[in-house]
């Protein structure tokens, strides 16, 4: 009789959860910190923005992370973390953005985060900028469209790797980079909608973000030869709508509009297809001998977000759109979708991994997947709980095609959950759309405790690292 062999996960699989600074960290004007272009979104994303930010918005204190560090690593510790995203605020170490000196305090903070990881063994990696930069530079500068952001940022890298590299292995420099073409002034503080941005303009500001990236990589590099450093790109695979060759090609450029981030950032170079872009819809960029010089300074792997497919297709009639995290697609008429809309597709993640690693051949990392729903807090036995079943079918379903994607044959170094506790959604400016397995007592109205409470997905997600998986199975 054959014995049937059990699935797991590698052992050295780095399983955690992901978090971003400007929607749990709170304390946005503590300890020396000024405004973010995050704080200028009150509303979220597509909302207006507001300079200076008002009196009372949810990020303003988000869920006080800056204050829970301590309670939340160590609930992140119980479940068997093996890895945390984090992201740090560049106005937390640079107030302005242009400053001559970095704010101790905020660097402080950061020590006491990753020394407080370490004591529980678990690793930190780092996105230097994760939707939010210095107002000041958005205001004073135009954001991302200056060439002298550049400098600025190369600077903050440097005073990050000197202060943090030996402690901290795994670095990301731009959070979904790709999204700076849909939300031009969360990704890239331009002040306008991505329809009203000339486009020249607006791929200048992405020139000097893929400059900016390559060049902090070749900084980190010489500062520590050991670190790892990676992109992060948005990633959503296009499907054709139907087998029609119109609706191939129209799949093929809109995966382009991911496929070009990652390409510079692995090739060093730009690829062939964004010049006949360019010349056919008269976008006219600076890039010097010295930018395409900078560029050769490729990553060491990839890391993407992963929440939903979506389908092109050439025919107007059928272009029925569907809201995604940041950019809508067409509605996919196979898949169910969230309480927000977002389509569930959980083969899409193996899809998306072996296109990568195909493509490219380099190691990845899943950054960001998870369900946002609206979560009710419940009591049983005398404790607080979510009964979460939807997330944790959402979730297995995803790790089990992860699973299939390295039985294919792809280096998938690790997965990190978005948000292992509830946080600010960064589209809405919401708490009631939670992500967490960890809720906490925080409402759209600012009112709660900030009580930490554990869900269901909390023990199927500790079950999940500690068995490498098997549980899934």
């Amino acid at each position: 009789m054959e014995q049937k062999i059990q699935k797991s996960f590698p052992k050295e699989f780095l399983w955690g959860g992901a978090i971003a600074a400007n929607q749990s960290e709170g304390a946005a004007l503590e300890d020396g910190k000024k405004w973010s272009t995050a704080d200028a979104l009150p509303t979220g994303i597509f909302g207006n923005i507001v300079i200076p930010p008002p009196e009372n918005y949810l990020k303003k204190e988000a869920v006080d992370f800056y204050h829970h560090y301590k309670e939340d690593i160590k609930l992140f510790a119980e479940m068997g973390f093996k890895i945390l995203r984090i992201s740090i605020s560049w106005p937390r170490i640079f107030p302005n953005g242009d400053d001559t000196e970095p704010n101790e305090a905020g660097l402080q903070f950061y020590d006491n985060v990753i020394d407080e990881l370490a004591k529980y063994g678990i690793e930190a990696m780092i996105t230097m900028s994760h939707y939010e930069m210095p107002l000041h530079l958005a205001t004073e500068y135009g954001g991302w469209t200056n060439r002298k952001v550049i400098q600025f940022f190369e600077k903050y890298a440097e005073t990050l790797f000197k202060r943090y590299s030996h402690k901290v292995k795994y670095w990301l420099t731009f959070n979904e980079i790709n999204m700076t073409l849909h939300a031009p002034f969360n990704g890239a503080g331009i002040m306008a909608d991505a329809e009203e941005v000339d486009k020249s303009v607006l791929y200048q500001a992405v020139h000097h973000q893929l400059v900016a990236s390559a060049s902090v990589t070749k900084i980190g590099h010489s500062i520590n030869p050991n670190i790892q450093i990676g992109c992060m790109v948005a990633g959503g695979p296009m499907y054709p709508m139907t087998p029609n060759p119109s609706d191939m090609i129209e799949m093929m450029h809109k995966d382009r509009n991911t496929l070009f981030f990652a390409d510079v950032h692995v090739r060093g170079k730009y690829p062939n297809y964004m010049f006949r872009y360019f010349a056919e819809n008269d976008i006219q960029i600076e890039m010097t001998d010295s930018d395409k010089e900078i560029l050769k300074n490729t990553v060491d792997f990839i890391s993407f977000s992963y929440y939903m497919s979506y389908c092109a297709t050439a025919d107007e009639d059928l272009n029925i759109q569907s809201r995604g995290n940041i950019m809508s697609a067409v509605k996919n008429p196979y898949l169910e979708e969230s309480e927000w809309g977002w389509q569930i597709d959980p083969q899409g993640i193996r899809y998306m991994l072996n296109l990568l690693y195909d493509r490219y051949q380099l190691p990845l990392f899943i950054v960001e997947n998870g369900l946002g729903a609206v979560d009710d807090l419940i009591e049983k036995n005398g404790e607080f709980t979510v009964n979460d079943d939807y997330r944790i079918s959402y979730l297995s379903a995803h790790l089990q095609q992860i699973y299939e994607a390295i039985e294919d044959g792809v280096e998938v170094l690790g997965y990190t959950s978005w948000g292992p506790i509830d946080i600010v959604s960064n589209s809405v400016c919401e708490m009631r759309k939670r992500y967490g397995f960890i809720y906490v007592d925080r409402h759209n109205d600012g009112l709660g405790s900030f009580k930490r409470y554990k869900k269901k997905s909390f023990d199927w997600y500790k079950e999940v690292i500690a068995t490498d998986g098997k549980s899934l199975f």
